[in-house]
């Protein structure tokens, strides 16, 4: 009697919490740092084709993966009763990877078990994976007009990461399933146009056009005349009140801008394509000699060391988040509906107390 007590109410948490919607997560937080151990060496780099677009080395645009009402991360290879045991809230029991199935990359290990009674399926998810990154081929203009896009130009010399994410779904595993499948695509495109600067020891380039510049209204025309000729960008002097611009802050800002580009697709696929619930998002990336950690939620990634605990991210709550939420709603009023206001009360204002001082602390304030 106590199982189906304990089942129904199971199905009940997840028929419950199966219908929400995700909000928006605040901008991700990506930092680096040197690695000390050394890599295993790089897979070889994929032929671009059709049959590629599947593999963690493709060249392809970032899809959507299949839709499946339960899954669990690709590396677990999972059979089908291994599926089943795998969301049985009363076994609950833990999954990692078989040792004779596919290693992955470093020996890295992986385990996860079913929380109890709080929803009907795992909402988690996670990938683990060698990317290589190819450099985006450029386009060069043809002067006759055909029906072909014209002349593919660019090496095929590229770069590969490590990647390991982490995905903590809830109210639906939507969003998890759909960030764990497409997040190191999206930061692999990001890196594609620094294939180069990265590759190249010397500080990156501000501008990053290099090639001649095309007159308005006349695409095929060469700039003859000397005040039409740019210079080049390397030959600018570099002034001494020019920021200093680091190979590793331009993974960074990469990294970044995957999750943001991650975080549209999910809101796009979410409208068109009824994608379920929302996710945390921690991901930590192994690319040319250094680790680099991002997380957009309140997951954190630590290192432990000989005893101690490093913490390698920071966590967004509502409390890290409060003062930023309050300036967003002091901005925009109209966001806070009639049930809300900007300000930050001890607790829920009663109606006898409308009228009386009451303790606060707006945006600007850590006290009250």
């Amino acid at each position: 009697m106590l199982g189906r007590v304990r089942s129904a109410m199971a199905q009940l948490v997840g028929g419950l919490g199966g219908g929400g919607s995700p909000s928006s997560p605040p901008p991700a937080s990506a930092s680096s740092g040197s690695a000390a151990a050394a890599p295993p060496p790089p897979p070889p780099p994929a032929a671009p084709g059709p049959s590629s677009s599947a593999t963690a080395a493709s060249t392809g645009p970032c899809r959507e993966p299949p839709r499946s009402s339960f899954s669990r991360p690709a590396f677990l290879q999972l059979t089908p009763e291994e599926l089943l045991r795998a969301d049985d809230h009363t076994g609950r029991a833990v999954q990692s990877p078989h040792e004779s199935g596919r290693r992955l990359p470093w020996s890295t290990g992986y385990a996860e078990v079913i929380n109890a009674g709080k929803s009907q399926h795992n909402e988690d998810q996670a990938c683990c994976e060698a990317v290589y990154v190819e450099k985006r081929r450029a386009v060069r203009n043809n002067p006759a007009p055909k029906e072909t896009s014209g002349d593919l130009e660019g090496g095929t010399k590229g770069l590969t990461f490590y990647y390991w994410g982490l995905f903590d779904g809830h109210a639906g595993s939507g969003a998890a399933v759909m960030a764990s499948k497409l997040l190191h695509f999206q930061i692999r495109d990001q890196l594609r146009d620094l294939v180069d600067i990265l590759q190249d020891s010397s500080l990156p380039p501000i501008c990053l056009e290099d090639g001649p510049r095309t007159v308005l209204g006349e695409p095929n025309r060469v700039p003859l005349a000397e005040e039409d000729a740019e210079v080049p960008n390397n030959a600018l002097p570099r002034f001494h009140m020019e920021k200093a611009v680091s190979h590793e802050s331009l993974v960074v800002g990469a990294i970044e801008n995957a999750f943001k580009q991650m975080d549209i697709q999910i809101e796009q696929e979410r409208v068109a394509r009824h994608a379920s619930g929302g996710c945390c998002a921690l991901a930590a990336v192994y690319f040319l000699g250094k680790f680099y950690v991002a997380n957009a939620g309140d997951s954190r990634a630590i290192i432990i060391r000989n005893g101690e605990i490093i913490p390698m991210s920071r966590e967004f709550t509502p409390e890290t988040e409060r003062q930023r939420l309050q300036f967003l709603g002091f901005l925009r009023p109209e966001l806070l509906g009639n049930e809300f206001t900007h300000l930050e009360f001890p607790r829920r204002i009663q109606h006898k107390e409308v009228g009386k001082k009451m303790l606060y602390r707006d945006q600007n304030m850590n006290g009250w």
